[in-house]
C-alpha cells in the first residue's frame, strides 16, 4: 500500500493524480482504464476539497494498493471532515434534461458507473471511500 496526505484544496488535485498514475503506470494499466480512475479521483478529491472541511480546511490520505490476484486497484480517500456518505445521496435522473434535473449528484453517480466497487464508511473520526476498478 502507498499513500499520500495533501491539504483538501483543489490546489492538490494534480499532485494526488500523479501519485495514482505512478502506481498505474507500475502495472501497465490500459488507458481507457486509467482514464477513468483520473475522473472518479477528480471527482471524489474536488468534493472532499470543497465541502469535507468547510468553513475550514484539513488533509486528505490518499492510499492506493494493488490487487495482483484480481487484478485491480483500490483506492482510498480518507478525511476527518463531516461526516458525509455520498452513496446515500439519490442517483441524478439522468432521463430529466439539465433544466428539470436537480442540481449535483452527476458526479458521483459517475464514480458508480464506471468503478467495479464503491463503499463508504465513518471509522475513528474519519470519512473512508473505497472505490475499486478491475483491471482487466
Amino acid at each position: 500500500m502507498k499513500e499520500i496526505t495533501v491539504n483538501a484544496d483543489r490546489s492538490h488535485l494534480e499532485e494526488v493524480q500523479h501519485f495514482i498514475e505512478i502506481e498505474l503506470e507500475k502495472i501497465a494499466c490500459p488507458m481507457k482504464i486509467c482514464m477513468q480512475i483520473a475522473l472518479a479521483i477528480e471527482e471524489i478529491f474536488v468534493n472532499i476539497a470543497d465541502y469535507a472541511y468547510h468553513p475550514n480546511t484539513g488533509t486528505v490520505t490518499i492510499r492506493s494498493t494493488i490487487q495482483k490476484s484480481v487484478p485491480a486497484i483500490m483506492i482510498q480517500f480518507l478525511d476527518q471532515g463531516k461526516p458525509y456518505n455520498p452513496l446515500e445521496r439519490i442517483d441524478a435522473d439522468i432521463t430529466l434534461n439539465a433544466e428539470e434535473r436537480a442540481i449535483g449528484g452527476l458526479g458521483i453517480l459517475l464514480v458508480k458507473k464506471t468503478m467495479d466497487n464503491v463503499k463508504y464508511e465513518y471509522k475513528d473520526g474519519k470519512n473512508i471511500l473505497t472505490i475499486q476498478k478491475n483491471l482487466k
